[in-house]
């Protein structure tokens, strides 16, 4: 089994920032690729960033210039830096990965519980 923990959500004022971090932890062989999505109320969950574990990166074109995703291999955590937030931002955050797993090798999908973010205006 693996594991996904968020971490760094909140409540902050528009044009503020925050950071949200993703731990994998587990039978995990290696980690292909991690991302962010979130969902809003009423809403579906939607694709925030996303990168391989070879640095290649994905990004809504709603976030783009003000969210930056990255991640450390080592450490099976990915980072989502989350600068000039605004109010639409507002949602729960949930930590995705393409992980294969000990001792099958094969590759399967989880996700973390989620974390809040609420932008005030």
């Amino acid at each position: 089994q693996v594991q996904l923990v968020e971490t760094g959500g909140g409540l902050v004022q528009a044009g503020g920032s925050l950071r949200l971090s993703c731990a994998a932890s587990g039978n995990i062989f290696r980690i292909n690729d991690m991302g962010w999505y979130r969902q809003a109320p009423g809403q579906q969950r939607e694709l925030v960033a996303a990168i391989t574990r070879y640095g290649n990166t994905n990004y809504a074109d709603s976030v783009k210039g003000r969210f930056t995703i990255s991640s450390d291999n080592a450490k099976n955590t990915v980072y989502l830096q989350m600068n000039s937030l605004k109010p639409e931002d507002t949602a729960v955050y949930f930590c995705n990965a393409n992980v294969r797993v000990l001792p099958s090798g094969r590759e399967y999908n989880y996700w973390g519980q989620g974390t809040q973010v609420t932008v005030s205006s």
